[in-house]
């Protein structure tokens, strides 16, 4: 499972998107590897055109949906203090979304560079599509 972070999203919606970014996206959808969380959702859909929500929706119904509870939000606190400790400031729905791919286990798909300033400091995985954005099962 790849969870795939709001940038992604947006990038993949914008007529000039990245076409790496919108081909890996579809990559991931095509071998059900994409993964969905309440505060990515929230980022997507909450920004959304008009004319993207009801293509949105009907991805968002399909996608496996981990939901939040109230360790993920400790876990997040915690991750947040260890990142302000460490000098880095992030907005916290990003800290959120880092501390449930941590816990979890799974690899993040984003363009956000504040993941990767997070990934050196936590061990956050981060995804990196394969050639031509071919999905890239995890790494043995």
């Amino acid at each position: 499972m790849v969870l795939v972070d709001s940038s992604v999203w947006i990038e993949s919606l914008r007529r000039t998107g990245r076409l790496e970014v919108k081909v890996a996206l579809e990559a991931l959808l095509d071998a059900y590897e994409a993964q969905l969380c309440p505060p990515i959702r929230l980022e997507v859909l909450g920004g959304a055109r008009k004319e993207d929500r009801r293509r949105l929706g009907h991805y968002f119904s399909v996608i496996p949906y981990r939901n939040c509870n109230q360790d993920d939000w400790e876990r997040a606190i915690a991750l947040a203090w260890k990142l302000r400790d460490s000098g880095l400031s992030v907005p916290w729905l990003d800290v959120l979304i880092a501390s449930i791919a941590l816990h979890d286990g799974i690899r993040l798909f984003t363009i956000d560079a504040h993941f990767e300033k997070m990934a050196s400091i936590t061990g956050l995985m981060l995804y990196r599509p394969g050639y031509g954005g071919m999905f890239q099962p995890e790494e043995v």
